[in-house]
């Protein structure tokens, strides 16, 4: 198995979707699916049920989503270490899977005017990780959102975004103006698995133990929406698939967009990258 075709099952495997998981590779579908068509011939099993709507695991799929993930995060940590060894000028980004956003793409044009000789590598990282390998010691800095677990971590907040709850277009509630966690006592959240940080937890969480489907990636909270009615929160601005909508959550504090690095003192590309985002958010 090539690390680049564990890479391709992951991402089919968070998105649950060929073409949307195309999208994030920056590929066409047709050789994604002979990749991972290949891959399930090397491991002798199906890793997908297949339909017209999208895909989901099969056993096989999701025993092996879990080694992959522990192999390509070996990869990624071996990778870093040779290239700090070569004396590389190198630098490894952290970003949460799922989403684009103005504010990067201005900072990814500014970077690369300021430092064209560095070799940026991005890691995106589903919505356990909100510190998107900074503590595994997997990425030099992280463009990320809050709130977590800061400790032993610089925090620069870059922008603040108003929240509200994602709902079926259909759902009693989706014609209201604006709504508080309390509407939603009753109703089940998609949430994240056991161990993900419990101060990310409890703010997305609405501030209240939820039930309700356990999700990892932005479209697997979507698809718990559409298909189960469930609910949740997320920014506001963001494009939803027909059927959706966001209201308000206005006595939520709002979610703010950070760049994070370990320690306090941190190495002078790390140092400027701080610097550019800081001005490329405020564009």
């Amino acid at each position: 198995m090539e690390l680049r075709t564990l890479r391709y099952f992951v991402a089919v495997a968070e998105e649950l979707h060929f073409g949307r998981a195309a999208a994030r590779l920056h590929m066409s579908q047709p050789p994604l699916s002979r990749a991972v068509k290949q891959l399930e011939g090397d491991v002798g099993a199906a890793l997908f049920h297949r339909s017209a709507t999208g895909v989901t695991l099969t056993a096989a799929g999701s025993a092996l989503l879990e080694e992959a993930r522990a192999l390509l995060a070996r990869a990624d940590r071996a990778r870093l270490r040779v290239a700090a060894a070569a004396g590389a000028t190198t630098l490894t980004l952290g970003v949460l899977g799922g989403g684009t956003d103005p504010g990067a793409t201005r900072l990814a044009a500014a970077f690369r005017r300021r430092h064209p000789a560095t070799d940026v590598r991005i890691r995106e990282s589903d919505l356990t990780d909100p510190t998107c390998g900074l503590r595994a010691g997997l990425v030099d800095v992280a463009l990320t959102r809050g709130p977590f677990d800061g400790s032993g971590l610089s925090v620069h907040a870059l922008r603040a975004d108003p929240v509200g709850v994602v709902l079926r277009s259909d759902d009693p509630l989706a014609g209201r103006d604006r709504l508080d966690p309390a509407d939603l006592a009753d109703r089940r959240w998609f949430r994240f698995p056991a161990g993900t940080d419990p101060v990310w937890q409890a703010y997305w969480h609405g501030g209240e133990p939820r039930e309700g489907p356990v999700v990892r990636g932005v479209q697997e909270c979507l698809q718990a929406v559409l298909w189960n009615g469930t609910v949740g929160m997320m920014p506001l601005g963001h494009h939803l698939p027909e059927g959706l909508v966001v209201v308000p959550l206005p006595d939520m504090a709002p979610s703010r967009v950070v760049v994070a690095w370990t320690g306090t003192d941190p190495d002078p590309t790390v140092r400027s990258f701080v610097r550019i985002a800081t001005a490329a958010y405020r564009g």
